[in-house]
C-alpha cells in the first residue's frame, strides 16, 4: 500500500492524504471563479524515506515513485517512447547532441497517454469506473483509448471544431462524446459541473493531480535514455502548462531522490497567438479576455488552467519561454518530417521551432532534447497546408520518366 504519498497544495503549501474525492485544495479552491486559472492545484509529494535514497546513474523503477501500485495499470504499453538521434538534422544544424523524444508512438499517438494511464490506474484502485474529461482533442482521445483498455467508461467534452481525427478516435474507442458549441474553456467548465452532478472521476488537466504526476514519467525516461549524457536544454510545447509542470516535477523528483544534481534549462514554447502563459510569465499578469487562434490546436488555450502552478514551477528552476509563429511551426513540422522521418503534429513542431529560434544562444556541444508530443496523423488538415498534391498521370512509364526527368 502506498499510503505515505501525499498531496501538496501549490498555492498554500498544505499537505493532504490522497483521496479520490479531493481534486483541489479545499482551502484555496473557493477562490476559483469559472473560466479562470486554478488556484489550489495539488501535486504528489514523494515520501521522506526516498530523500537522497539513490545515487547518480543508479538504476530505478519509475513505478516505485508513482502513487498507484503497478497492478492497477491497464495492460497497455504507455511510455518508453523512442529517443531519436536525427543524424541529418544534427549535421545540418551542427548540433551533435540534439535528440528528439517522440511520444507519438504512445497507444493513442500522444504524450497525454502518460496522464491518462495514471488516472485510469487511480480510478481502478478506487473502484471508479466512469471518467470525465474536457479537451481540445489529445487528452480526450487518450482517455478514451486508455479507458477502453481498462474496461472503463469515458465521457468526453470537446469543442465541436476539434480536429476530425481526434473526434473519430474517441468514437472508435467507444467513448461517449459530447461535442460542445463553444471553445475548450466552455467544455472544461461544463465537464466539471457534469462530474459534480454525477460523481464521476474528472481527468481534467491540472484539476486532477494525477495529470501532472503522470507526465513526470518522461523526465525519468530521459535520464535513462541519455545514458549519462548531460541534458542541458529541453524544449517542449505549452498550452495549459501541465506538460511543463509534469516535466519540471519529474526533474525535481529526480533531484530529490539523488539521481541528478542539476535540473536542465526547460524552455516552454507557445504559439504567438496562443501566448497566455508567456505573457503571464514575463509580465506577471493574466489577460483574461484573450482569444487564442493558432494552427497548433493542442496548445490553443484561451485561459491556461494550470497557469499559477506552471509559472511557479518555471520560476523555481529559472526556466524560460519563447514564442513562435504559425508559419515557423509549419516550417518546423515539414523540416522534421523530411529530415528525420518523424511526422509530428503542429504543437509538437512548435518545440523544434522554438529551438531553431533560440539556437544561436545554445552551445553546439550542449545536450538538447526536443519533446515531440503528438503524431502528425492527428491533424492532417494543418499538415496539408505545406504540401502540394501532384496531379494524376497516365499509366505510361515513359511519360512518368520524362515527367520526373529520369
Amino acid at each position: 500500500m502506498k499510503n505515505d504519498f501525499l498531496y501538496k497544495c501549490e498555492s498554500c503549501g498544505r499537505n493532504f492524504k490522497i483521496d479520490k474525492k479531493l481534486m483541489l485544495c479545499p482551502f484555496c479552491a473557493d477562490e476559483n471563479p469559472e473560466g479562470k486559472p486554478l488556484r489550489g492545484v495539488l501535486t504528489i509529494q514523494l515520501p521522506g524515506k526516498y530523500y537522497q535514497s539513490k545515487k547518480i546513474n543508479q538504476d530505478f523503477d519509475i513505478y516505485d515513485y508513482l502513487p498507484v501500485e503497478k497492478k492497477y495499470f491497464p495492460k497497455l504499453n504507455v511510455g518508453d517512447t523512442p529517443l531519436i538521434e536525427p543524424e541529418i538534422i544534427q549535421k545540418e544544424l551542427e548540433y551533435k547532441n540534439l535528440f528528439l523524444k517522440f511520444d507519438g508512438t504512445n497507444p493513442t499517438g500522444s504524450f497525454k497517454d502518460r496522464a491518462s494511464y495514471l488516472v485510469s490506474a487511480f480510478a481502478k484502485k478506487n473502484k471508479v469506473n466512469e471518467i470525465v474529461v474536457a479537451s481540445t482533442g489529445n487528452a480526450a482521445s487518450s482517455m478514451a483509448g486508455i479507458a477502453a483498455a481498462a474496461g472503463q467508461k469515458a465521457f468526453i467534452f470537446m469543442p465541436q471544431n476539434a480536429p476530425k481525427a481526434k473526434l473519430i478516435q474517441c468514437l472508435q474507442y467507444g467513448a461517449t462524446l459530447i461535442p460542445i458549441k463553444g471553445d475548450y474553456d466552455k467544455a472544461f467548465d461544463l465537464s466539471l459541473k457534469f462530474s459534480d452532478k454525477t460523481g464521476f472521476l474528472n481527468r481534467n488537466t491540472a484539476f486532477n493531480p494525477m495529470t501532472i504526476e503522470g507526465k513526470k514519467t518522461v523526465s525519468f525516461e530521459l535520464l535513462k535514455q541519455m545514458n549519462r549524457k548531460k541534458i542541458n536544454y529541453i524544449f517542449l510545447p505549452v498550452g495549459d502548462g501541465v506538460v511543463l509542470s509534469g516535466v519540471i516535477k519529474g526533474f525535481l523528483d529526480l533531484k530529490y531522490l539523488g539521481l541528478i544534481r542539476e535540473i536542465p534549462q526547460i524552455v516552454g514554447v507557445q504559439a504567438e497567438k496562443s501566448s497566455f502563459l508567456y505573457k503571464a510569465f514575463y509580465k506577471n499578469k493574466f489577460v483574461l479576455n484573450y482569444k487564442a487562434v493558432t494552427i497548433a490546436d493542442s496548445i490553443s488555450v484561451n485561459i491556461a488552467r494550470n497557469a499559477y502552478t506552471a509559472i511557479h514551477h518555471l520560476k523555481t528552476i529559472n526556466g524560460k519561454m519563447i514564442l513562435v509563429s504559425d508559419q515557423e511551426i509549419l516550417e518546423a513540422q515539414s523540416y522534421l518530417s523530411r529530415k528525420s522521418g518523424i511526422f509530428c503534429e503542429p504543437s509538437s513542431a512548435a518545440s523544434f521551432a522554438g529551438f531553431v529560434k533560440m539556437g544561436k544562444n545554445i552551445s553546439k556541444d550542449d545536450g538538447v532534447i526536443i519533446l515531440l508530443t503528438g503524431h502528425g496523423l492527428k491533424d492532417i488538415e494543418s499538415a496539408s497546408k505545406t504540401v502540394k498534391f501532384p496531379k494524376p498521370v497516365e499509366p505510361d512509364l515513359n511519360l512518368i520518366l520524362k515527367k520526373l526527368k529520369i
